[in-house]
């Protein structure tokens, strides 16, 4: 092997103007998402571990669901942020509703079940952990800390962790989420991406978006320019020759020689993709790229390299 779904958009106004910014569909994101890894399980080497983390976001979309209604920013935070073009929800300092615990012990009930045994273990360590525990690794997923001691609990926090911003990113909407002075992250919680997409219908046809590793909003970077340091020369894209995964295609990694980083690109016209679930189903996609000397730019939160 060698290098050489889709999420609904939400309308937001009438006129012929593409959107800057695609808030997370909160009744379908990741039930779209799980079927898209059971589709990407069929045949693949990886199949089972892909299967499982269909189950994982099948529960994230059931404690979504029974969330409570959450409190969002005021008036005036929310103009403070528009003024200093600052995200209004932001990962390191919005202070979080403690229901996220709630939604974690129920992605951890629902999926103990069909866990493989060495996640039955850490499921089991993690449901056992006092809530400041918690909170502790809830601080390192948020800063990007995805290394070290129980680096393997990491991915049920973010899931948990997800299903709290997304939620919260959604009731937002567009309305208060202005473009930031920095266009490589997230601009309505300031997190980084985890992909970006190619959309191919209506009026953001053929325009490229970063997907939000963390709450799903989805913002305008015009192509071919580098994500992490806003370079336009140097860019060059690389994919797998061959597709077991249902791929073909459909997901390039997007390299920048200014900086040495990388990442992946998925493209709407190809199928049913999803940013999250296609990034993870070409995993020997990324170590290509590595072994080529480039280091990814954001991170997918299902899959810590630490662990």
């Amino acid at each position: 092997m060698s290098a050489t779904a889709q999420t609904p958009i939400i309308p937001i106004k009438s006129s012929s103007e593409p959107p800057h910014v695609i808030a997370p569909d909160a009744n379908t994101i990741f039930a779209t998402r799980a079927q898209r890894f059971e589709q990407l399980a069929e045949g693949h080497a990886l199949g089972d571990w892909l299967r499982f983390l269909a189950a994982i976001t099948r529960a994230q979309h059931e404690a979504l669901h029974a969330l409570p209604v959450l409190a969002l920013p005021d008036t005036a935070q929310l103009a403070r942020a528009r003024e200093h073009r600052m995200p209004p929800l932001p990962a390191q300092s919005w202070p979080r509703d403690p229901a996220w615990r709630d939604s974690l012990r129920q992605i951890i009930a629902r999926i103990a079940d069909v866990a493989p045994e060495p996640a039955r273990q850490d499921l089991a360590r993690l449901a056992g952990l006092a809530p400041e525990r918690t909170e502790a690794l809830a601080e390192r997923v948020l800063h990007t800390e995805l290394y070290g001691d129980d680096a393997a609990l990491l991915p049920y926090v973010a899931a948990a962790l997800q299903v709290l911003w997304t939620t919260a990113a959604a009731r937002l909407g567009i309305g208060d989420v202005a473009a930031l002075d920095v266009p490589g992250v997230c601009p309505c919680c300031g997190f980084l991406p985890v992909a970006s997409v190619v959309r191919n219908s209506g009026e953001a046809s053929n325009l490229r978006y970063l997907h939000c590793a963390l709450c799903n909003t989805e913002w305008n970077l015009v192509r071919v320019k580098c994500s992490a340091c806003d370079a336009n020369e140097g860019i060059s894209y690389r994919h797998l020759e061959s597709d077991e995964n249902k791929t073909a295609g459909a997901v390039r990694a997007e390299t920048c020689e200014s900086c040495k980083s990388y990442l992946k690109i998925v493209y709407s016209e190809k199928g049913p993709v999803d940013p999250v679930a296609d990034d993870l189903a070409t995993l020997a996609l990324d170590i290509l790229v590595d072994e080529a000397g480039y280091a990814r730019s954001g991170p997918n939160l299902l899959l810590v390299p630490g662990g």
